[in-house]
């Protein structure tokens, strides 16, 4: 029987180990999940509420967010992930203080990619044309991109400060801001498409004013004196090493814009159908059950 209990015992352990390191991956997998699906479905309630103006406005939203805005989207990320290598590294060297430092030099930097990016935006209907895809709909998608040119601004600060929050595991803060953020962005969606029937440009300003509120709620929470080892304010040390953060930067972009083109390029290819329209709309519902 003694020799049972030695056999035992660290079979016991090994699961309580699994458990317990199985708990602290979940409470911070488990809050990141939900960030990233509230985040997502922004866009689909997007598309779910443009599909009830009109085939072709349905269209014209879905090539935006798919094509224009999943091209950029991917780059934006990928920038923005890079400080979190850079993050988690400072805080298992007990640096705090750079986390900071980095964070800001994320901004810069997906900052200035988001200005060489807005062109994107401004000449999407001959970038659209160019592509072959259906006149119409690249004409009224070229109109919506103007549209939702400060959502795609707050892509630059969003993903930096996700990364920030995530490595030192303030993961719910941001989940509940999320969250909340997507709460708001229907009752938004609801008030200017549906009540005040403002159309595409309803649906462009909920988009907007609901991702700048989550940006706006996450920064002050991060100056708020919530982190004052990591978090003491802006430095010219931002500026620094800028080259480094960069290549840096574009090797996490490369390999997350592999993967969401993937989408941009389904959409694309379904353009080149007979009825773009009607096809463009149904790959739309499409990837909203995907997801």
């Amino acid at each position: 029987m003694a020799s049972l209990e030695v056999e035992e015992k660290p079979l016991e352990v090994k699961q309580n180990t699994i458990w317990g390191e199985s708990k602290k991956m979940w409470a911070i997998a488990g809050p990141a999940i939900l960030v990233s699906v509230s985040q997502f479905s922004i866009g689909f309630v997007t598309v779910a509420f443009a599909g009830h103006l009109g085939e072709l406005e349905l269209a014209a939203v879905t090539i935006t967010t798919n094509v224009i805005e999943g091209f950029v989207f991917g780059i934006m990320l990928g920038m923005g992930s890079a400080l979190e290598t850079l993050c988690g590294q400072a805080v298992g060297a007990g640096q705090h203080n750079m986390l900071g430092i980095y964070l800001q030099r994320s901004w810069i930097i997906t900052g200035i990619t988001a200005l060489c990016l807005t062109p994107c935006y401004l000449l999407a209907t001959p970038i659209l044309n160019l592509l072959r895809q259906d006149k119409a709909m690249s004409e009224l998608a070229g109109k919506y991109c103007k549209m939702v040119i400060p959502q795609f601004f707050a892509y630059a600060m969003n993903f930096p400060i996700q990364k920030f929050l995530q490595s030192q595991t303030k993961v719910w803060v941001m989940t509940i801001i999320s969250i909340i953020g997507l709460g708001c962005h229907v009752l938004l969606n609801w008030a200017l498409v549906t009540k005040l029937e403002l159309g595409l440009l309803g649906a462009a300003m909920a988009g907007n004013i609901s991702w700048w509120l989550q940006v706006i709620a996450m920064v002050i929470y991060v100056v708020a004196g919530f982190f004052p080892d990591s978090w003491t304010g802006l430095s010219l040390l931002a500026f620094k090493s800028l080259w480094g953060f960069v290549k840096l930067s574009l090797a996490s972009a490369v390999m997350l814009c592999l993967e969401l083109w993937y989408f941009t390029a389904i959409i694309l290819m379904v353009g080149y159908l007979k009825d773009p329209t009607l096809a463009v709309d149904s790959i739309s519902i499409w990837l909203v059950c995907h997801f």
